[in-house]
């Protein structure tokens, strides 16, 4: 997997850019952001197997980009790192799958919100509140339907490189929401 992102635009970008999270003494720090390119689905899946080192219980991970681009492999990988049980696969026509940890660890929520509504209405039917604080709970398509359950989050943006021939090539930026994810800028990288 290459280093961050050295393109002009990622080298004149601010250390820190994204929605603002409160902070000690009422300060409103960014969000941290790193990209990184991924060239094969193996390397998201490695991503994943170190993303997952800096994950903990309570965590709440949101998978944005388009059918295809990498969410499910990504999940695969954190499912790896974190030691949980059975293969994760897609859950799009069972909506959650729960993976308990073989390690002692987190247990794996992984959602596919693709087909619920907008809005926490059909996500709180879920109980995903409920297995937040004790999991890692990794939500594809989840923006616009959970940033309610934490002020805290991952943002995983997976994007197809535009004007690339190579189709298994992909810009990944990671945003990290809340206090949790201050200082977390190089276990991201």
């Amino acid at each position: 997997m290459e280093a961050p992102h050295n393109s002009p635009a990622a080298e004149t970008a601010p250390e820190t850019a994204g929605e603002p999270f409160p902070g000690p003494a009422g300060a409103v720090p960014e969000a941290v952001t790193v990209t990184l390119t991924v060239t094969s689905p193996e390397q998201m899946q490695d991503l994943g197997r170190r993303l997952a080192r800096v994950l903990a219980p309570g965590d709440l991970v949101m998978l944005t980009g388009e059918l295809g681009a990498g969410k499910t492999t990504l999940t695969r990988g954190l499912g790896e790192g974190l030691g949980v049980r059975g293969a994760v696969t897609s859950p799009t026509f069972v909506i959650a799958r729960v993976h308990p940890s073989l390690v002692q660890g987190p247990a794996l929520v992984h959602v596919d919100a693709y087909r619920l509504g907008g809005g926490l209405d059909e996500m709180e039917d879920l109980d995903l509140d409920v297995s937040l604080p004790e999991s890692v709970v990794v939500v594809e398509w989840g923006d616009g339907k959970v940033e309610e359950l934490s002020e805290d989050r991952l943002r995983v943006l997976i994007d197809r490189a535009t004007g690339d021939t190579d189709d298994e090539r992909r810009e990944v930026t990671l945003v990290g929401i809340g206090a949790r994810w201050a200082g977390l800028r190089e276990e991201l990288a």
